[in-house]
């Protein structure tokens, strides 16, 4: 049964392991202090999905402002990427020491996984993360898991913990994620303007559900906005991962959004196997490939992607780094790893296939990215 209501996310025998999402601005406050009382009324809850049955996994912010409160840092210790790596380490402690004296309280043991955009884009690193997650839940731990901003730089990271737990829940095989927010969930336009009306429920985001997005984060704390929790939606619909969106600034925030039936539930999509969800979820392209209509017809019917079909390459990838693939009008159609670097893409770009070796000087590969390697968009 698919997961469509906000009341299917406590059910055990539809959602057996939930990600939940905790943002700085909910879990801080302005002074660089844990909220402690609602802190408690959240692990409160879920200690009673752990009762349940469900697994949870926690992915939360906060270090970085609990660090830089400790350090007495300007700007929440984000006014440089000093101060922040600075501050992360130090928080990194004290949000490790929290959540685990928290979820100790009523008998559950907390694990702490710090990882970086790398640990989620190579493959062999992911499955890793994959299997430490399995474990640690097949043991009945919770995990709390957080990017490690310590040694993180602006290049190589994620910026924001939404589509973390969307990657999260993929290496986790979790049935669907909860993201924290400052509001009730999608509205239909900036929730400040007059007339902004929840959407309930989205089958599938769209270029209007996108703009209905609002990419600012209004504490000033964290990183994410609605922009972020909508990329985050699209990593999890393709994954077959449900995601929803409800207001964490209320107690006991997860029963208050069920009880009253108010948040966003976006509804998954389709389900891919375990290579393309990955693919699909990689948000760090070395390049990319525009394509002309013939190549994007030939890879909605399932083929790879040719030298023919290309008409531009643009950045300096190399061979087997992630490469998107754009239409004439720069809409994505794909993304996949590339058979070759961008300065051999450039130089048998339009190019036949008999054309290819005595432009490469060696027997051209089958496809410039193979279908087994490609996940459409």
């Amino acid at each position: 049964m698919a997961i469509e209501r906000l009341e299917h996310l406590t059910d055990k025998d539809i959602c057996s392991t939930l990600v939940l999402k905790i943002g700085s601005a909910l879990l801080v406050d302005g002074d660089g202090k844990p909220k402690s009382a609602w802190l408690a009324g959240l692990v409160n809850e879920i200690s009673e999905l752990r009762a349940g049955g469900q697994n949870v996994v926690v992915v939360s912010s906060g270090a970085i402002a609990l660090g830089a409160a400790r350090l007495g840092l300007p700007k929440g210790g984000r006014g440089s990427l000093a101060d922040a790596q600075a501050a992360a380490s130090v928080g990194q402690i004290a949000l490790a020491g929290l959540w685990s004296g928290l979820l100790e309280q009523h008998g559950l043991t907390a694990a702490q996984m710090l990882v970086t955009l790398g640990d989620m884009e190579e493959r062999r690193r992911y499955l890793n993360a994959s299997t430490t997650l399995s474990r640690l839940l097949e043991a009945g731990i919770v995990p709390v898991v957080n990017e490690n901003d310590s040694v993180a730089t602006e290049e190589i990271r994620f910026g924001d913990n939404d589509r973390l737990a969307s990657r999260v829940a993929q290496a986790a095989s979790a049935d669907a994620v909860i993201l924290l927010s400052d509001v009730d969930g999608l509205m239909d336009r900036n929730p400040a303007e007059p007339g902004a009306r929840l959407v309930p429920q989205v089958n599938g985001v769209t270029s209007e559900v996108r703009a209905m997005a609002d990419g600012g984060s209004a504490s000033g704390m964290g990183s994410g906005g609605m922009t972020s929790k909508i990329q985050a939606a699209e990593i999890a619909e393709r994954a077959g991962i449900a995601l929803a969106i409800i207001n964490g600034t209320v107690d006991k925030p997860i029963s208050t959004a069920l009880g009253k039936d108010r948040g966003t539930v976006f509804v998954a999509q389709r389900q891919d196997n375990a290579r393309q969800a990955w693919l699909g979820g990689r948000i760090a392209p070395g390049g990319s490939l525009v394509v002309d209509e013939g190549c994007i017809s030939a890879l909605a019917n399932g083929a790879s992607l040719l030298a023919a079909g290309i008409v531009e390459v643009k950045g300096a990838f190399e061979r087997g780094e992630l490469v998107i693939v754009l239409d004439g009008d720069g809409c994505v159609v794909a993304q996949g790893l590339a058979e070759y670097g961008a300065e051999a893409c450039r130089a048998i770009a339009g190019k036949k296939q008999a054309e290819q070796a005595g432009i490469l000087g060696h027997a051209p590969r089958s496809a410039v990215v193979h279908r087994d390697q490609m996940v459409m968009l």
